[in-house]
């Protein structure tokens, strides 16, 4: 009863008290971030190995086995590591402290894992690393087919045509394209006649590797002409 008393005793102060919390109410409502979860921050982060031919043990011993151990030794306020090893895959995810700076372990698992990959097996690239966050979810999936295209061509269709102008839209994380078909060179051997020459399926696909190399040329300069060479 008290409250109404003063209203009318004090109409301009409550009518000004009122425009007020209606005039911060609309820039609220304007400035406010709109999602579908609040912000959650959960102290994981995801790192994704892959070696392609390997089996699941082959990864788990020579891939997840070491990279668990370096991380363990220099990696700070980890509180658990959880693994998962597939055909040519490996996910190990590390749980932090919840008071631990994420950022700086990021920094920390990069330095780690570029520094190890000379003692796994040979040509294994860095993983690829993601921040778990809860309010990362997924809006929209897009499939690609056509009766006339090769899977190849769809392929590139999708990685070079489709994923980029969409990784340009402002706050969207675009994933790389799955399926399809890659560009690849077959070699079919005839393994009686290699054998005869004394050599193994190892020696040609050296030989292969030795042949598909990326060296700059240089140039060439022949009289008053100087030519820049094609890469070989």
């Amino acid at each position: 009863m008290w409250l109404v008393l003063l209203a009318l005793r004090r109409p301009y102060t409550f009518v000004c008290v009122a425009i007020l919390t209606l005039v911060f109410g609309i820039v609220a409502i304007i400035r406010m971030p709109i999602d579908i979860f609040p912000s959650i921050n959960v102290p994981v982060v995801s790192m994704l190995w892959a070696y392609g031919g390997l089996s699941p043990k082959e990864m788990e011993q020579r891939v997840v086995a070491v990279a668990e151990r370096v991380y363990s030794s220099y990696v700070n306020d980890i509180e658990h590591i959880e693994s998962q090893s597939l055909n040519g895959l490996s996910i190990i995810k590390v749980y932090f402290q919840p008071d631990a700076d994420v950022q700086a372990g990021m920094a920390q698992l990069t330095a780690s894992s570029q520094g190890i990959t000379r003692i796994m097996p040979p040509g294994i690239s860095p993983p690829f690393m993601v921040r778990f966050n809860a309010t990362d979810v997924p809006i929209l999936q897009l499939g690609v087919a056509s009766p006339q295209r090769t899977e190849a061509e769809l392929s590139d269709l999708g990685t070079n045509f489709i994923r980029i102008p969409l990784g340009t839209v402002h706050g969207a994380g675009v994933l790389p394209a799955f399926g399809g078909v890659q560009r690849t060179v077959n070699v079919d051997i005839d393994p009686q006649a290699l054998y005869a020459k004394g050599l193994a399926p190892g020696d040609v696909s050296r030989a292969v590797n030795a042949q598909n190399v990326i060296l700059p040329a240089g140039t060439a300069k022949m009289g008053t002409v100087h030519t820049i060479a094609d890469t070989q």
